[in-house]
């Protein structure tokens, strides 16, 4: 049976008995039993116990920014459901409003008192329900921004993190270089640290993603 494996920060990889060739098709089972077709990419990791370690891709394509998307609606379409219940309990809470705004004070011992306070605690139980619906919306809306922030990022889990982070090392090389040659252009004191700091980490992602994806 081939199951996942975190092999790197978000990166899984299929974790097989049987050895496999580039471009085969296998069935990888999540250890809730849900079975996804996956296509392999490189072998990268063979264990002591005779397992192998392939780098895959979802055949239907889902991958980290699909899941990002559809975060993102969902916790939207959650948002969006909570407004509407705090517009619904804000409605519910003017109950007797006209009455209210005269301001009247509770008449203590007249038939009218419990009618008049049950009104107030109806309403004050209505605002508290708002509010606390109101929070939650705002709680989704932030979960669903960052969730869409998410829907362009690339990483080591995809493919095309293997030129991007081509790029991204090529960019980083020639600020270096650039800071290098001309002191008078740093911003700070730390600057052509930084820049060294990035050439080196872009370095160790491009060579993950090579063994991933080249």
């Amino acid at each position: 049976m081939n199951t996942y494996k975190k092999l790197y920060p978000n990166v899984f990889v299929a974790k097989c008995e049987k050895q496999h060739k580039k471009g085969d098709v296998i069935t990888v089972v999540t250890k809730y039993g849900k079975e996804n077709e996956h296509v392999v990419h490189n072998l990268v990791h063979q264990g002591k116990d005779g397992s192998y370690y392939y780098s895959i891709t979802r055949v239907d394509g889902y991958d980290m920014r699909e899941r990002a998307k559809k975060n993102a609606e969902k916790y939207s379409s959650w948002a969006e459901a909570r407004e509407r219940k705090t517009d619904q309990y804000f409605e519910a809470a003017e109950e007797g409003k006209d009455f209210l705004a005269l301001a009247e004070p509770i008449k203590v011992g007249h038939h009218s008192e419990k009618r008049h306070r049950a009104l107030i605690a109806r309403n004050h139980r209505r605002i508290e329900k708002a509010m606390e619906n109101s929070k939650k919306a705002d709680a989704h809306w932030d979960k669903a921004e960052a969730w869409r922030s998410r829907e362009k990022d690339i990483n080591l889990s995809i493919p095309e993190s293997l030129p991007y982070y081509k790029e991204k090392l090529k960019e980083a090389v020639e600020k270096h270089k650039f800071y290098k040659e001309n002191p008078g252009k740093r911003e700070h004191s730390y600057s052509l640290t930084y820049a060294n700091n990035d050439v080196k980490k872009f370095r160790k992602l491009l060579e993950t993603a090579e063994k991933l994806w080249g």
